[in-house]
């Protein structure tokens, strides 16, 4: 009986420990994302000065809205004096709805991936 109370902990422990890990490498791969557009933009005003790869996500860099699974539901870049190129990168934004890019110098296509999904894209 102790055996099988045992067995049933440890498999408790491990499917809380995937579902962790789970949610920490969409987290990461978001937070990759951002950081290939951060690299691909010239930022002289340090607007993404916030946005730290080594951080385990990017809900709490400034100009970025997740959702109450961490997941990046929103981008206000808007008015920030960028220039640059969006990247391919961004296609993993997969539950992404609002990407504001007005009054900046960023070129480039939407990521088909994004172009499909729900988003409202304001430039």
């Amino acid at each position: 009986m102790v055996a099988q109370n045992s067995r049933r902990e440890l498999l408790a422990a491990s499917l809380i420990l995937t579902l962790a890990l789970i949610r920490l490498t969409e987290a990461n791969s978001e937070g990759d994302a951002l950081h290939a557009l951060r690299r691909s933009l010239s930022d002289p005003d340090n607007v993404l000065q916030s946005w730290d790869p080594t951080l385990v996500n990017p809900c709490t860099w400034f100009h970025v809205t997740c959702n109450q699974h961490h997941q990046v539901t929103r981008l206000d870049l808007g008015n920030s004096n960028l220039s640059g190129h969006l990247v391919p990168e961004l296609g993993k934004l997969e539950h992404l709805q609002y990407f504001e890019l007005y009054k900046n110098e960023i070129q480039g296509t939407i990521p088909s991936k994004l172009g499909k999904s729900h988003l409202l894209w304001e430039n």
